[in-house]
């Protein structure tokens, strides 16, 4: 397994990126963006989906160095649609807005319709808290259809992702960042090129069989070939049961149908994402202050409870994800062989020399 340093990695997939047709800008931003998906063990959302963006790209699904365009504006809301730019670019686009209208006003909300794929969404929760401000993310991708709900075995959701961030005064803030579906499916497409593998039960067959079998999604692959959702026939399971269905409905709503996206459609013609996000201000909404030292209070009080396992730890959201992008600045990013063979092709097919992508390694 190919173990990669972070720079070294973010340095080849912008210069993908750029030989791609994106700015150098643009090229930067999304390595960075999925270098540190990476970086936080979230490698479903990591430098996995290189090929995909790459593939999409050139089929015009995704759009180079898009600039969000306002539906609608006023001082708390506003509708954007993305025009099909990659999502690292427009979702920022996005999130600025939000936080710069949540500073002058206290609170906003702004939809997003029509972007590509906005990547780990605690990535834009991390940004306004870096900003002092709380936010709330709901996401859906209408097109890719490839969750049952609960009861169910048929395909009628996206993974339909929430994140919502919490600043600390004088600390790292608190991320909640997940899939609605029991995974991700980027973790699906890991676990297919030899990665990690999704928990038995995670995916459910045509015939309502529990499994974790890649292929129950993409149906046979080659290690270094495409993935897509409609090469197989079952479906992941929601997480949560009844609990995790119902939030995953309402991120189609609520991302989706109220962005202007639209929720799961698998007739709809092009791939993109939905983002509502809504953000509050704590310092104007909270003048005693007494929201800073709770969250201080409630959090060491949270993380004292005795752990089952002896030598166990409690954690808070956003504590794994900080430890693991320490381990892999230090030790590098671990991938496949799938993984980096699939990065290595496409370094190959936009026109980069063989020695580049070699001195990678």
């Amino acid at each position: 397994m190919p173990v990669i340093d972070a720079a070294a990695l973010t340095e080849l997939v912008a210069e993908i990126f750029a030989a791609a047709g994106s700015s150098q800008a643009e090229s930067q931003n999304i390595a960075t963006s999925l270098i540190d998906a990476d970086l936080t063990g979230h490698d479903s959302h990591g430098v996995v989906r290189v090929p995909r963006y790459i593939d999409w790209k050139a089929k015009g699904v995704f759009l180079a160095d898009q600039v969000a365009e306002a539906v609608s504006d006023t001082p708390v809301i506003a509708v954007l649609d993305g025009k099909y730019g990659f999502g690292q670019t427009v979702a920022r686009q996005a999130v600025r807005l939000g936080i710069a209208k949540c500073k002058a006003a206290g609170l906003s909300t702004i939809a997003l319709r029509n972007a590509g794929h906005v990547g780990r969404v605690g990535e834009w929760a991390e940004m306004a808290a870096a900003e002092g401000l709380v936010s709330i993310h709901f996401v859906n991708a209408p097109q890719s259809v490839m969750v049952a709900p609960y009861g169910g075995i048929d395909r009628r959701m996206s993974t339909a992702p929430v994140a919502i961030g919490v600043p600390r005064s004088g600390d790292e803030p608190l991320i909640l960042d997940f899939a609605t579906s029991l995974v991700a499916e980027g973790k699906v497409l890991v676990a297919s090129q030899g990665g990690k593998p999704v928990p038995e039960g995670a995916l459910i067959t045509s015939d309502g069989e529990l499994s974790n079998d890649p292929r129950v999604l993409y149906g046979d692959t080659t290690p270094a070939g495409p993935r897509t959702f409609k090469g197989g026939t079952g479906a992941i399971r929601v997480f949560g049961e009844h609990k995790g269905s119902g939030l995953a409905l309402m991120c189609e709503l609520i991302g989706g149908s109220l962005t202007g996206t639209g929720a799961a459609d698998p007739e709809r013609a092009r791939w993109a994402n939905g983002m509502l996000s809504i953000y509050i201000d704590p310092a104007r909404l909270d003048a005693s202050a007494f929201f800073s030292s709770d969250v201080a209070r409630f959090v060491a009080y949270y993380k004292s409870a005795r752990p089952v396992e002896p030598g166990g730890e409690v954690l808070v959201p956003g504590e794994p994800e900080r430890r693991m992008r320490a381990k892999r600045l230090a030790e590098g990013v671990p991938l496949s062989e799938e993984t980096w063979a699939a990065i290595a092709a496409t370094a190959r097919s936009v026109g980069i020399a063989e020695d580049r992508i070699a001195s990678t390694e």
